[in-house]
């Protein structure tokens, strides 16, 4: 630096009054040349990064696999445990080593359906001990709970660019994932149909211990009364 400076010195010197307004003149439009070019120079990087970078993010789930079904004489009448692999992140592209970020997840989770009896009604149900009739309507079954196991469920990679510390949502976001897309899977294999089923077949079987012999049990929306009559 203080050679330059004693070079611009000389140089002001020697050339005098006149010379120091021309070098000021020179020394002004060089850096407007080398500004313009530092301008066109980013103008060109931030192109190829536009050009190279995908859009938007992405998220992938693997295959959804039933592990077990257990049927629960209770208000939750049936049980399935799944799992899958959910791969979320947002992908840069070529710049994915710099600032991409992205988590692979194994997750498991337990899936309760049921029907709810505690919305039963006095006009939900039809008995009659004389002749050993009982008709009992019962609400539509629905998902009782979803609960992941914590122990199971794991992120089994995570990748992040150098210049990025990674998302710290992206693993709950991933979760939620995982777990949308086990409950879809539990809805696709007719886990509502199941537990309905397993609930007229408890309730049935209740009433059958109880002396009634000819049993109906009938889902929703469906006048209990109609078919009171042998």
């Amino acid at each position: 630096m203080s050679n330059r400076r004693t070079v611009i010195l000389t140089i002001a010197a020697t050339i005098g009054a006149l010379g120091i307004l021309t070098g000021i003149t020179v020394l002004a439009f060089a850096a407007g040349r080398t500004a313009r070019a530092v301008d066109t120079v980013d103008n060109r990087v931030d192109e190829i990064v536009d050009s190279v970078r995908p859009d938007g993010e992405f998220t992938r789930v693997g295959e959804v696999t039933v592990e077990t079904i257990t049927n629960l004489a209770e208000l939750t009448t049936v049980e399935v445990v799944e799992y899958t692999t959910v791969e979320k992140g947002n992908d840069e592209g070529l710049l994915n080593w710099a600032v991409g970020d992205k988590i692979e997840m194994f997750a498991v989770a337990r899936i309760g359906a049921g029907v709810d009896l505690s919305q039963l009604d006095p006009e939900d149900v039809f008995a009659d001990p004389t002749t050993g009739r009982a008709i009992i309507r019962i609400p539509k079954a629905a998902i009782s709970y979803v609960a992941v196991d914590n122990q199971r469920t794991h992120v089994y990679n995570r990748e992040t660019g150098v210049f990025t510390k990674g998302d710290p949502d992206l693993e709950r976001a991933a979760r939620i994932t995982a777990e949308e897309a086990l409950v879809e899977q539990a809805l696709a294999d007719d886990i509502l149909d199941t537990a309905e089923r397993r609930a007229q077949t408890v309730l049935e079987d209740m009433l059958a211990s109880l002396g009634y012999e000819d049993v109906t049990v009938v889902i929703a929306d469906t006048d209990p009364t109609e078919s009171s009559t042998p």
